[in-house]
């Protein structure tokens, strides 16, 4: 929050800003020998005023062809989500339409669904992570069918689930920058990590004929 804090009073160098961000592309080449197939921003940065325009010339440049475009189908109808965590997400949705024409101009793609917002942590289920992925792909078969044909063409659709599985951080170790967030340090981490290797999930990805894959793969 703090990097937003500092963005809306002005005091952040967007050079400085290009420099970090090339820093830490070269750094990743450094560690194992490519560049990253896919790249975002830490709680969705990336799509932050100003930022957008830095971020989508440096994936150019590195020939970086997809990041994350956090706007989620379905979102507004999620009242099990916190007002003031609604308001956030809701923040960076309207960031996220902002970017999309930046973006599209510097031939950055990204999947054609994102989930994660709605499935994040506690609220994350084989429920909710099924009920998430079918909300969305009504609305993305929706717009796509027209009058004339009602019925649109079968294709591949791309969905990208964002999650955070893992172990919870034991301070000072862990976590993004100065240390474990509460985030980094609770039991959703690990309730995720378990949700997500569940024989039933595995079986509805089978059934409804979903491949898991990774940016690479696209």
């Amino acid at each position: 929050m703090g990097f937003r804090t500092a963005l809306s009073k002005g005091l952040l160098n967007m050079s400085e800003v290009r420099q970090e961000l090339k820093a830490q592309v070269e750094l990743f080449h450094e560690l194992t020998g490519h560049l990253p197939p896919h790249m975002d921003g830490h709680q969705h940065v990336h799509v932050l005023p100003e930022v957008r325009h830095v971020f989508a010339e440096v994936l150019e440049e590195y020939g970086i062809k997809y990041t994350r475009v956090p706007i989620e189908p379905g979102l507004h109808n999620c009242d099990w989500i916190p007002p003031s965590l609604m308001d956030f997400y809701l923040g960076v949705e309207e960031d996220s339409f902002n970017t999309v024409d930046v973006f599209t101009k510097h031939g950055i793609r990204w999947p054609d669904i994102y989930i994660g917002l709605s499935t994040m942590g506690k609220n994350m289920s084989v429920s909710s992570i099924w009920s998430a992925i079918d909300t969305a792909i009504l609305e993305v078969t929706a717009k796509a069918a027209s009058p004339a044909h009602p019925t649109p063409p079968s294709r591949t659709v791309t969905i990208e689930l964002m999650v955070h599985p893992g172990y919870p951080s034991v301070p000072p170790v862990g976590g993004c920058g100065e240390g474990p967030d509460d985030f980094s340090q609770s039991w959703e981490r690990l309730h995720e990590l378990q949700t997500l290797v569940k024989p039933e999930l595995q079986s509805h990805y089978k059934s409804r004929n979903i491949q898991l894959c990774s940016f690479k793969d696209l």
